[in-house]
């Protein structure tokens, strides 16, 4: 089921990139905004709800995406990864040192029990994360063209998302295995 979930995730992303080699930047990005809009009607259709992840993504995308297809620029949406990150990156650290709330613990907190200390380390981690995906983005914008920034974008952050997030998952079990051995 996960597998099904992580490639749902995924989709939007694999049909902009073979567009992309098919037909474009423009077609992609063209392709991208419909692939997120079909993502967040078909998680709404199967569940009766929507998943806040879709939804923030959709709108960013429709908003770069337009931007691209409409001053004819692939600027816009090549920045947009960099803004994503760059938003989650200030929510998560400005939500726990200047309101006091852990957004990981919050999002996660009803589906595992970990101390403070711990959703303290996860929040912050994920924060890092974002903050580095950010700046590998800006990085590879910088520093090549458009083919080579789609290349990284398909497959160079779904490595560094993939090694991230077996980081955390390892992590997690091992504190989870202690909270159960705690309560046994």
């Amino acid at each position: 089921m996960y597998h099904m979930k992580f490639i749902f995730d995924l989709f939007p992303v694999l049909l902009f990139f073979a567009a992309y080699k098919l037909a474009g930047i423009y077609t992609a990005t063209a392709v991208l905004i419909a692939a997120s809009a079909a993502q967040v009607a078909i998680y709404w259709l199967v569940t009766r709800k929507f998943e806040s992840m879709h939804v923030i993504t959709f709108v960013l995308v429709a908003l770069f995406g337009g931007a691209t297809l409409l001053f004819h620029t692939p600027a816009f949406i090549e920045w947009k990864p960099t803004v994503i990150s760059s938003l989650f990156a200030a929510a998560l650290l400005g939500a726990r040192y200047v309101a006091d709330k852990n957004l990981i613990e919050r999002f996660l907190g009803s589906r595992m029990s970990l101390p403070a200390e711990t959703w303290d380390r996860l929040n912050l981690a994920w924060a890092v994360y974002f903050l580095f995906t950010a700046t590998a983005n800006a990085f590879v914008i910088l520093s090549f063209d458009t083919a080579t920034w789609v290349d990284f974008h398909t497959f160079g952050m779904s490595a560094i998302t993939g090694t991230f997030v077996i980081g955390q998952t390892l992590y997690l079990a091992r504190h989870l295995r202690t909270a159960e051995a705690e309560t046994d």
